[in-house]
Order: structure tokens, then C-alpha cells, then sequence
């Protein structure tokens, strides 16, 4: 069975697209981070609970805050990205599940009053959420760099509070000519899919 999805569709979310290193300068507009979010936000996840929040990083003083937490390697593109993102995991909310999960409000109270719970619920959810939002940027004709490579507890004291956890940070542009690396391997379906 073939794909549904066109494949210059297929290819501009997945074959060819690839994690970017080096942006032009073209700027990513408000507009266009409204549209990729308008777009994402119906992704699934667990009783709907949506806990990604997304941090735009866009006056120099706040980037040189977040360039000095980055790791070494990752300093320069996040210097030079027109626009980088900070996305978080909210461990907070359940408090809007009443109004996310109109028919089953009281999922807040049955399954997400003890911290523990919520943070685990936040960083699987969100971490679904950001894949989405990487998805939304190539669909917005834009290439992402999201990263690991920083310290995750000085950038949640320097952008964040103690309720939200940051999972990635993520640059976002037009890929200047040598934005690539080689692309990797992938694995095979057999290795992957198993039928019990």
C-alpha cells in the first residue's frame, strides 16, 4: 500500500529534509511560528493534556544569555540561527486539562495531582509535541537544528521557573548552502517491526 500523503510532501518532511547546522539570514517571521503552531497543536497526545511550551528566543541579549549555556559545538549555530526556540515540558498542566478535556475533567484530579505523575506525563508528551513542532517547521518551508547539547538547569533558571523542564533547544531558518552534514543510516523495517 502506497502513501496517501503526496511525495514531494513525503520528501519535504522526511527524505530530504535533515537536522540544519548553518541558517541564511533571513529572518522566521512571528506569523510563521503562529502558522506552524496552529498546525501542530492537533497532534495526540495522553488525555490531550498538550504540556509543551515554546520559549522564542529573539533579542540578542537574550540569545548571548542562551549562547553561554550552550555546549561548545552548538554555540556557533545558535549564535547565528534567525530565530531559536527554547521548548520546555509544562509539569503544570493538568491545570488546563478541564478545559483541553471538556468531557472527562476530572482526569486532573484522578490521575495528575502528585508531581511525580505530572512529570513523567509533561516530558513524554511534550517530547511528542516537539517532534510535531520540527515537523511544522519543514512544513513551513524552514529547516531545524534541535539540540541536547546544553545545560539544562542553567537554562531553566535563566529562561524558565521550577514548573516548566526544557527538553531541546531548537534553531529554525532558511539552511544556508552547508547547513548538512552527511545524512546517517537509518535502520531497516525488519529491524524495527516485529509481527507477534
Amino acid at each position: 500500500m502506497s502513501l496517501v500523503l503526496d511525495p514531494a510532501a513525503q520528501d519535504l518532511l522526511f527524505r530530504e529534509a535533515r537536522t540544519a547546522n548553518a541558517f541564511t539570514d533571513e529572518p522566521v517571521t512571528d506569523e510563521q511560528v503562529q502558522a506552524i503552531y496552529d498546525l501542530v497543536k492537533y497532534g495526540p497526545t495522553a488525555f490531550n493534556q498538550s504540556p509543551l511550551r515554546i520559549t522564542l528566543v529573539r533579542s540578542p541579549e537574550a540569545r548571548e544569555r542562551l549562547v553561554q549555556h550552550m555546549a561548545e559545538g552548538n554555540q556557533p549555530k545558535t549564535a547565528g540561527a534567525p530565530l531559536v526556540a527554547i521548548l520546555s515540558a509544562d509539569n503544570e498542566f493538568h491545570e488546563e486539562l478541564p478545559a483541553l478535556l471538556p468531557h472527562f475533567p476530572q482526569a486532573k484530579d484522578l490521575f495528575f495531582t502528585e508531581r511525580p505523575a505530572r512529570e513523567g506525563a509533561a516530558a513524554l508528551n511534550a517530547a511528542l509535541q516537539a517532534a510535531y513542532f520540527i515537523i511544522g517547521v519543514r512544513a513551513a518551508g524552514l529547516a531545524a537544528g534541535p539540540m541536547t547539547g546544553f545545560d539544562f538547569a542553567g537554562v531553566q533558571k535563566e529562561f524558565l521557573d521550577g514548573d516548566h523542564t526544557p527538553l531541546m533547544v531548537v534553531n529554525i531558518g532558511r539552511p544556508a548552502e552547508d547547513a548538512w552534514f552527511p545524512r546517517s543510516p537509518r535502520l531497516a523495517a525488519d529491524q524495527v517491526i516485529t509481527t507477534v
